[in-house]
């Protein structure tokens, strides 16, 4: 996946620091633009943030703008939660009911929306 930021830092931040994705790379100056590189769950598959030197458009187009990330620990999933709440980026309220009390919701910078999914993909949550 990839896209276009205005806050490329403190997206950068909030996926590498505050998620816990690794940066797998990054360029600067390629027409223009500068981008980050970060790993889910590795090199193979990246999440990738652009930004533009005139500028790009930055905003979600809505709540329901979502990256979910299954993730089968629970306690390193409230670790992130926690990590990314002292980091200025609390929990709201998801758009789609379905993601209640199975997950924990939080928009980055951009007002993306990322779903902190507490299982794996097909499994059903533990209660």
């Amino acid at each position: 996946m990839a896209r276009p930021t205005d806050k490329l830092d403190e997206v950068v931040r909030f996926y590498r620091d505050g998620v816990g994705l690794p940066e797998i790379g990054s360029f600067s100056g390629h027409a223009g633009y500068d981008g980050v590189m970060l790993g889910l769950p590795d090199a193979s598959i990246h999440l990738e943030f652009t930004r533009h030197v005139d500028g790009s458009p930055g905003a979600a187009p809505s709540r329901d703008n979502l990256l979910v990330l299954y993730i089968p620990d629970r306690a390193e999933r409230m670790r992130i939660a926690q990590r990314l709440a002292r980091m200025g980026y609390p929990e709201v309220e998801p758009e789609n009911p379905y993601w209640k009390g199975k997950s924990v919701t939080i928009a980055d910078p951009d007002g993306y929306r990322v779903v902190l999914f507490d299982g794996t993909f097909g499994a059903r949550p533990a209660p």
